[in-house]
């Protein structure tokens, strides 16, 4: 075995075993050939395997910082709400309701939406918590019309579970926009981003079985936490 595949191995498992853990950073070169007792030659090319195998990201001035391995995955085409998703792939999470209040459409939503100006909509913003960081922040508006009342123990549970089952609604399909965007202040200031400049932003707007769009969603994700998954088949054109 190479000698620098062998420092690789040895460092990865250190890595799985929590022995260098996720946002810290490696020992830097010179303490690696120290302790290894190799070239710098070798040593670089241990760590770029592992940036090559998603375990460390390099940044210039700090160093080989690792990488949080444990992503969930997110289906782009589905429907599912994060309560199920949190449920299937046992997600230990938990929910925190920001803010719940009754406002009304203003001229930008009206636009998204296509709901009329002055509409009265539920505003509702949750945090969502794994491992004690906030990792996915979302705010929802939700037309008052269809769901006339919305409490913060509905919100902090499955709202899903709550318009299905209570509200008898019958939640048809949603089309979804997925962007890479800069942090906003109020981002960074919900979220634990790591100095992360950038997030994932989903944006939906849920449609019932009788084609009315009753909400818009704006789902924010840290970069590093999660991964959107799709079944792809080929179709000739």
């Amino acid at each position: 075995m190479n000698k620098f595949n062998g420092i690789f191995l040895d460092l990865e498992q250190k890595i799985l075993d929590q022995q260098y853990p996720p946002h810290t950073l490696l020992p830097s070169e010179n303490q690696l050939i120290q302790i290894y007792g190799v070239s710098r030659e070798t040593i670089r090319k241990a760590l770029n395997l592992l940036t090559t195998e998603g375990y460390i990201q390099k940044k210039q001035g700090k160093g080989s910082i690792v990488l949080d391995r444990n992503r969930f995955d997110f289906p782009i085409a589905g429907l599912t709400s994060y309560k199920e998703l949190q449920e299937t792939q046992r997600i230990p999470s938990e929910t925190i309701v920001q803010l719940i209040e009754e406002t009304e459409v203003d001229q930008s939503l009206s636009e998204i939406t296509g709901w009329k100006k002055k509409t009265p909509v539920w505003h509702l913003i949750r945090q969502r918590k794994i491992n004690g960081e906030v990792v996915i922040l979302d705010r929802d508006y939700l037309l008052k019309n269809v769901v006339p009342t919305l409490t913060a123990t509905q919100a902090a549970g499955s709202i899903y579970e709550y318009f299905e089952n209570e509200l008898q609604l019958t939640i048809a399909y949603a089309q979804k926009e997925i962007t890479v965007e800069e942090v906003t202040p109020e981002i960074e200031e919900m979220m634990d981003l790591h100095g992360d400049r950038y997030v994932v932003v989903v944006r939906g707007l849920v449609h019932l079985e009788d084609t009315r769009c009753f909400e818009y969603t704006e789902s924010i994700h840290r970069l590093d936490k999660f991964r959107f998954v799709e079944f792809a088949r080929r179709r000739k054109v």
